[in-house]
């Protein structure tokens, strides 16, 4: 968004144009409302014949495209309307599981591989004609896969780097389980945003009594893997920090992962306080149940989860009883994944609108400007928290 004063006469890259693929249409269009909103009044004030004017203002920066299937369950990417030399954003939820398509006139879920492949189809589809090509999926395809450890591939390394031969000069993603994955791609723009601002504003909003203190609050990291993360909240926040440690049985493996045998709380004492469990996502729950049950048990007031994405791959019933057992009080989820209507009716669970704080990085990489600022939002954060009212530390 152009904020008065900062870049008021910065010449766009190039025509804006956001492609969203199947998943994504609902938030493309919040984006899209938020960026016809911005410009056009800025459009209105400029002369005729300035650069910034031509395409500056339209009434949508939607590029009207579309996968299509074969009956056999091949596919395509179409675009139909010119991309030549515009500034492109695709849009691309591989998590979506609400998406399907018609094989043999069966209708199937489309799986992560498929949306992968729907991304790589609409980046063939333009052709190189574009002038920049960023690509935004919230949740990293393959994510988890982030490091060898044996005979296994290494699938996030290995998509990111065909993304990158494709053409795309950045990559957008969000709370990355591991951000190291861009030394895959060195040459190609990777950006790690956190939600943090908007998980932080979601909770003042929705537990306007909590108190943010040391005597009264305290962050807690699921597993060391996530302690960076948790770092960054309990900093901006000013209060103690806690962390479990994950033993697992490293002769096993279930469902992809070897499995937890035991969780051991280190950190300072949570009786009496209320605890903000930080991670990058929730996959069946079980592990995040655990935690929530031993901090009830080492006598923690409220639990509040704080997640990046919110698969619930094992059903929602598991996490129905441990709300009902009182192991935790809210849940909150970004919507950037799909989150289907069940979830959102349950009373534990909070969706954190993040299409808003989106637009603004498109907005401002479409004028060829630092998005630093959006990244470390501790000044924003901290003036949200005394506009609440809340003395932080």
């Amino acid at each position: 968004m152009l904020i008065p004063g900062e870049y008021q006469n910065a010449v766009p890259k190039a025509q804006l144009g956001v492609i969203a693929l199947p998943g994504c249409e609902e938030m493309a269009a919040n984006i899209n409302d938020y960026l016809v909103k911005w410009r056009s009044p800025h459009a209105a004030e400029l002369p005729e014949g300035h650069p910034r004017r031509e395409h500056y203002a339209q009434n949508s920066y939607l590029i009207n495209a579309s996968i299509e299937r074969f009956a056999t369950g091949e596919a395509k990417a179409v675009i139909k309307q010119s991309v030549r030399g515009h500034d492109l954003f695709v849009l691309c939820d591989c998590f979506n599981y609400g998406v399907t398509h018609k094989m043999y006139g069966m209708h199937c879920p489309t799986s992560p591989d498929e949306h992968f492949a729907n991304l790589k189809r609409m980046i063939g589809a333009a052709a190189g004609k574009e002038q920049r090509l960023t690509v935004i999926m919230p949740m990293l395809y393959e994510g988890r896969q982030d490091c060898r450890y044996g005979r296994e591939s290494l699938d996030c390394a290995m998509a990111l780097q065909e993304l990158a031969s494709l053409g795309a000069a950045n990559i957008i993603t969000f709370d990355a389980h591991n951000p190291r994955v861009s030394n895959a791609v060195p040459n190609c723009g990777f950006e790690n945003v956190p939600p943090i601002y908007q998980m932080i504003k979601a909770i003042v909003n929705y537990v306007p009594d909590i108190n943010i203190d040391k005597e009264n609050l305290m962050v807690i990291s699921p597993d060391e893997g996530g302690i960076k993360r948790c770092i960054n909240y309990s900093e901006v926040l000013g209060v103690d920090l806690g962390m479990f440690y994950k033993q697992r049985d490293y002769s096993r493996v279930e469902d992809g992962r070897n499995p937890v045998v035991a969780h051991q709380f280190l950190g300072s004492n949570v009786q009496g306080k209320d605890v903000i469990v930080v991670d990058d996502m929730i996959s069946s729950g079980g592990s995040m149940i655990e935690v929530c049950k031993q901090l009830r048990e080492h006598g923690a007031s409220r639990v509040f989860v704080c997640t990046a994405f919110g698969l619930f791959s094992s059903g929602l019933a598991p996490m129905d009883r441990a709300y009902e057992a009182g192991l935790f009080d809210k849940i909150f989820t970004c919507d950037m994944i799909y989150t289907p209507d069940e979830l959102r009716a349950r009373p534990w669970h909070v969706s954190v609108r993040m299409s808003k704080y989106i637009a603004f990085i498109i907005d401002t990489m479409n004028h060829d400007k630092s998005i630093s600022r959006l990244l470390t939002p501790t000044d924003r954060i901290h003036r949200l928290l005394v506009n609440r009212g809340y003395r932080i530390g």
